[in-house]
């Protein structure tokens, strides 16, 4: 199946992720699902954890996923199974549905041609994706400290890790895009307020996700600056220029540099080697 077509999202109406009005929530009396995603998956129905098999997660997690008010069982099943004759791909889909219990169908609305989830089943990924995007409103300013920690924790998780489905590598990598963007933001945002410890917090789970990302050294190094903490930032320069030559035969750029010229009687260049010449 292309892979274009495979570009998930979740449901919003603007730029800055605003939810679509809800669908009804879980009949009266009875606890709705929960989907997790972010950090692996699990589902629970109420506070209760519902055991899945592995084909069935794969089903409820691509559903999860998909931007679609309703996705056809036709494009769950080809996704799924992509190398199986079409007659197959829909056997697999059929008995991976007939596996869910009815505490785990309950987090679908299963039809004749569609599935989808459930009234009042929720996803964490698309709650984190709201917080992402509110964050990268530039109308958004450092808010509530108890908030900004929490947007922290929930951008620090990597989707659905390992699962080497190409729709979920595919979702993953979206997600580490669009994570990274909004922490860097973020702390920029609390260096702005003065909020020097969130920031550096910030700063470091951009840098977790990924090491060689310069924006997200940066963010770090200047949080260390601005928290007159130069050793750090030294240090952090340090590590980050050690780790891009050993990994990419790379120096750091001029502008990462300038940070922390300066800051040592050697200028800011990565122990053990010259700074890089102009060719």
């Amino acid at each position: 199946m292309n892979g274009a077509a495979l570009r998930l999202r979740p449901p919003t109406t603007s730029q800055h992720g605003r939810g679509r009005a809800a669908r009804p929530g879980a009949p009266s009396g009875r606890p709705g699902a929960h989907i997790t995603v972010l950090g692996g998956f699990d589902l629970r129905v109420g506070q209760v954890p519902v055991a899945v098999p592995t084909g069935s997660q794969r089903v409820l997690a691509f559903v999860a996923l998909c931007c679609q008010a309703a996705v056809p069982r036709a494009l769950v099943a080809g996704t799924l199974w992509p190398e199986a004759p079409e007659h197959c791909a829909h056997a697999n889909f059929r008995s991976a549905l007939a596996r869910l219990h009815s505490e785990g169908r309950r987090a679908l609305e299963i039809g004749p041609a569609e599935v989808r989830l459930a009234g009042g089943t929720s996803v964490d990924l698309h709650h984190a994706r709201r917080i992402a995007h509110r964050i990268l409103d530039p109308d958004t300013a450092a808010g509530d400290p108890e908030r900004d920690l929490a947007a922290v924790d929930a951008l620090s998780v990597d989707l659905l890790p390992g699962w080497y489905d190409d729709w979920a590598q595919l979702e993953a990598e979206d997600w580490r895009q669009l994570r990274l963007h909004a922490l860097e933001r973020l702390a920029e945002q609390l260096i702005g307020a003065r909020r020097y410890a969130a920031a550096v917090a910030a700063a470091r789970a951009a840098v977790h996700a990924d090491p060689l990302r310069e924006s997200a050294q940066s963010c770090l190094i200047q949080a260390h600056l601005a928290e007159r903490n130069p050793s750090e930032a030294l240090d952090a320069f340090a590590r980050y220029g050690r780790r891009l030559r050993a990994e990419l035969g790379l120096d750091p750029t001029p502008d990462l540099r300038q940070l922390v010229t300066g800051l040592s009687p050697g200028g800011a260049r990565c122990p053990g080697h010259a700074p890089a010449t102009r060719r």
